[in-house]
């Protein structure tokens, strides 16, 4: 057995005696009356945020507050402890002379992790702290398990994402990451319903997985005995409401791709999805950066972000380049130029390109994006907008003005990666079937990410579709930037994970 084996292994026994002597005060609690998960409610007066805003009129007065108890320094007959509730630490001060000794004596038996109800005095100590001055207190649950030790919290990092209840409750910078996820979403929604957008609810569960070129998770209805998928996209539901007349419409939510997990990638992740009438893709980049701007503005009082020890400046507007330029800038290769599917193949080949399918069925445009990804995604720390993609990798979108072989689809890249993808979309059903069935071929050549026909979609489509401008943004990642998070895990609350052994 390594040294590290042994030293879990003494780490684990001393949380199993820790636990049983918890267990035991349990049970002796029980048999005096005192059992702490009969509690039902605890009227608490104050937040320990309300008792620190609001200590010149608190001050000499009682009130009651309630969270978990964090430390304890009670020797003899008098001491110090604090206790954590949603807004953070209020320190509690306990004297024999207050509370008697036989409440003295039980409050020394807690243990931390405990979650009390504190009622007492505000007052300021000698050293300026703001303190409640304990004269009655009850257990209102009892912790069976001890939380890390020393209030380092959990080193390992895939205890901190599986365990993140204990992670949220022993390390305020985790609890504020999430605090923030809240506030950008609902900044995010702030902007969105100022602006006129009606935000809707589209289907998780569909007989096709559109909208998006990526592996669904597979399902089965019982009832109707067919195969369903989770959605990988909201965009073609949502088209559907402008079809509609829903001219604006927007939804924040769960979007599901049956594929790798990395720093930037979970299976399940958040997305906002917004589709307007009468736009193009130049009002979705103004909206764009306009938004997080907005967002930067309402949660952190600044549009410059520090994210990874480099400053990072939302501030609108944001660099425009068009994929073509961007890979002669960065790698010399003036896509304008090449003529043919075939010189398009030779540079692949002797660039040794990564491809995802094979170098005889790939054209101009597949390369060309292949070559944007391997050789220029990373070059954009500002923000940026590339535009302009191949029609070959944009089934959705309208082709370029005044250059078909092109569409007017642009991504937003920030440090080097894409947080959110935009169309002046395609509204010619004629066409949109064409791309369709270009997709099917597509899968029929290995490509499952491929879309699939749909043609409820295209029915929608003949009914009438007006001009119309559609943004997707990655929310997860977008949260990442103005937390400065290395992982979407540290912005997930419950990331998925293979399960343990322990499961």
């Amino acid at each position: 057995m390594s040294k590290d084996q042994k030293n879990i292994q003494i780490r684990e026994e001393n949380a199993n005696e820790l636990t049983k002597e918890r267990l035991e005060k349990l049970a002796a609690l029980k048999e005096e009356g005192k059992d702490p998960f009969e509690v039902y409610k605890v009227e608490r007066t104050h937040t320990s945020e309300e008792v620190r805003n609001n200590y010149e009129t608190l001050e000499g007065k009682d009130v009651t507050v309630a969270g978990r108890l964090i430390s304890k320094r009670v020797h003899g007959k008098a001491g110090f402890s604090d206790l954590y509730d949603r807004y953070g630490k209020i320190q509690l001060y306990i004297k024999i002379n207050d509370v008697g000794e036989d409440k003295l004596k039980e409050y020394k038996s807690y243990d931390i992790g405990d979650i009390l109800s504190v009622t007492g005095r505000v007052f300021k100590t000698k050293t300026g702290e703001i303190t409640i001055h304990i004269t009655d207190f009850q257990l209102v649950s009892k912790s069976l398990k001890p939380l890390p030790e020393k209030w380092h919290g959990l080193k390992d990092p895939d205890l901190k994402y599986r365990q993140r209840y204990v992670d949220l409750i022993i390390n305020q910078e985790v609890r504020d990451t999430f605090l923030k996820r809240t506030a950008i979403i609902k900044a995010m929604r702030q902007f969105l319903d100022e602006k006129n957008f009606i935000e809707v609810e589209t289907p998780i569960l569909s007989s096709i997985a559109g909208g998006a070129a990526a592996k669904p998770f597979i399902t089965h209805h019982n009832a109707l005995d067919i195969d369903m998928y989770l959605r990988i996209a909201t965009e073609l539901y949502l088209k559907r409401l402008i079809v509609g007349g829903f001219e604006k419409v927007y939804e924040i939510g769960k979007n599901f791709r049956n594929e790798g997990i990395d720093i930037r990638h979970n299976p399940e992740f958040t997305a906002m999805e917004l589709y307007e009438a009468f736009a193009d893709y130049n009002d979705m980049m103004e909206l764009t950066e306009n938004m997080i701007a907005y967002i930067c503005e309402k949660v952190l009082g600044t549009t410059n972000v520090v994210y990874e020890d480099t400053e990072i400046d939302f501030k609108p507007p944001w660099k425009r380049i068009t994929m073509v330029d961007a890979v002669k800038e960065f790698t010399g290769i003036d896509f304008d130029e090449i003529e043919t599917d075939e010189e398009a193949r030779k540079i692949a080949g002797d660039k040794n390109i990564e491809l995802k399918k094979a170098l005889g069925d790939c054209t101009k445009g597949d390369i060309l994006d292949a070559v944007f990804e391997e050789f220029c995604e990373e070059k954009f720390i500002q923000p940026t907008f590339v535009l302009d993609y191949p029609v070959e990798i944009s089934p959705l979108t309208k082709k370029k003005r005044g250059n078909d072989k092109f569409t007017e689809r642009f991504e937003g890249f920030v440090f080097g990666r894409e947080i959110c993808n935009a169309y002046s979309e395609l509204n010619d059903p004629i066409v949109q079937r064409e791309r369709f069935v270009q997709q099917l071929k597509e899968r029929e050549l290995g490509d499952d990410e491929a879309y699939m026909m749909d043609e409820d979609f295209i029915n929608a489509l003949e009914i009438g579709m007006p001009p119309t401008g559609g943004l997707g943004i990655g929310v997860d990642r977008l949260i990442m930037f103005l937390t400065n998070s290395s992982s979407i895990r540290d912005v997930i609350l419950f990331p998925t994970m293979k399960p343990s052994q322990q499961q």
